[in-house]
């Protein structure tokens, strides 16, 4: 115990003096967005506990407090600090629960695209000749198209071969496989750009002369040189599938409306916007808005921290 806890010390002690951690401490934009992220994090996975409200239950719903508006204004109460949605729901309580499906869903895909992108760049870096040329074909047909379609694609395909009876219990579901089959491409490209580097070096030759099957060779010795990359791209990726999700579901083939995200929060809002209750979508909006710009300042700061040309 003693032993792993000085191990961890000095873990610790090693991370502080890091290069990474000095570029953090430098950069007052990177601390307030990792607050920010952290703050929707946390917010997002206690929502049950620390909301204002439990705007899923409908004992706990009043019809007579649909569209109240904001507490500062003159008609506002204190009970609902940013007002109620047309169902007499909390909205910030909303925005709570829609970024735990938001950001649940953004964490599930980007888990998804990275392990397909990294299997299929370590088999085509490493294999070469007509499989590599297969997969780099695909690869770059599928950079013809924009994201947002080729989900839109693969969601109405799962959902056309799903019994209809079955489309909200596996709407999350289809949501992380259409977001994770259109983001793969930038995983696998760059995996396969590092394993052509990797797979000359002596330790793969030597891995290879001792009889070590490719398998292994990839995923136990190529793979962890490859990795650092990938971790960057996955950061900038997680701003972009929560974006992604919120445009599925603004369109309305997302999330169902039982279990609702950011993006459903925006649509149902956006109805009632000409008519005066513009805090049901401007608030959300909001709030997405600032959870991708923090992941995406992120992203960047650590693709700037990790890379050695720039230190």
């Amino acid at each position: 115990m003693a032993e792993t806890l000085e191990r961890l010390q000095d873990a610790w002690r090693r991370a502080l003096d890091s290069d990474v951690y000095y570029s953090f401490r430098r950069s007052p934009t990177v601390m307030a967005a990792t607050f920010v992220t952290v703050l929707f994090i946390l917010g997002a996975a206690l929502a049950p506990w620390i909301a204002p409200h439990q705007v899923f239950d409908s004992r706990t719903l009043n019809l007579m407090d649909a569209f109240t508006p904001p507490a500062w204004t003159p008609q506002g109460r204190p009970q609902f600090l940013l007002g109620t949605d047309d169902q007499g729901r909390d909205v910030l309580s909303t925005i709570m629960f829609g970024s735990r499906v938001s950001i649940m869903v953004g964490f599930a895909s980007v888990a998804f695209a990275m392990t397909l992108g990294i299997a299929l760049g370590l088999l085509s870096g490493y294999a070469g000749g007509k499989i590599d040329a297969f997969i780099m074909r695909v690869a770059d047909i599928q950079l013809s198209f924009p994201a947002i379609l080729i989900a839109l694609l693969i969601d109405g395909l799962a959902r056309g071969f799903l019994p209809r009876e079955m489309h909200d219990k596996a709407a999350f579901y289809v949501l992380v496989m259409a977001i994770g089959l259109a983001n793969w491409v930038q995983y696998a490209r760059t995996v396969r750009g590092s394993t052509l580097v990797e797979k000359n070096k002596e330790y793969v030759l030597a891995a290879r002369v001792i009889g070590i099957r490719p398998a292994i060779i990839m995923f136990r010795h190529v793979l962890p040189n490859v990795i650092g990359p990938v971790l960057v791209i996955a950061t900038i990726g997680l701003a972009l599938a929560i974006l992604t999700e919120a445009t599925l579901s603004f369109l309305g083939v997302g999330v169902p409306p039982t279990e609702p995200s950011l993006g459903t929060l925006i649509r149902v809002g956006n109805n009632f916007l000409l008519s005066g209750e513009w805090w049901m979508t401007i608030f959300p909006g909001g709030a997405l808005i600032a959870l991708v710009l923090a992941v995406n300042l992120l992203g960047d700061w650590l693709r700037d921290a990790l890379n050695p040309k720039l230190r």
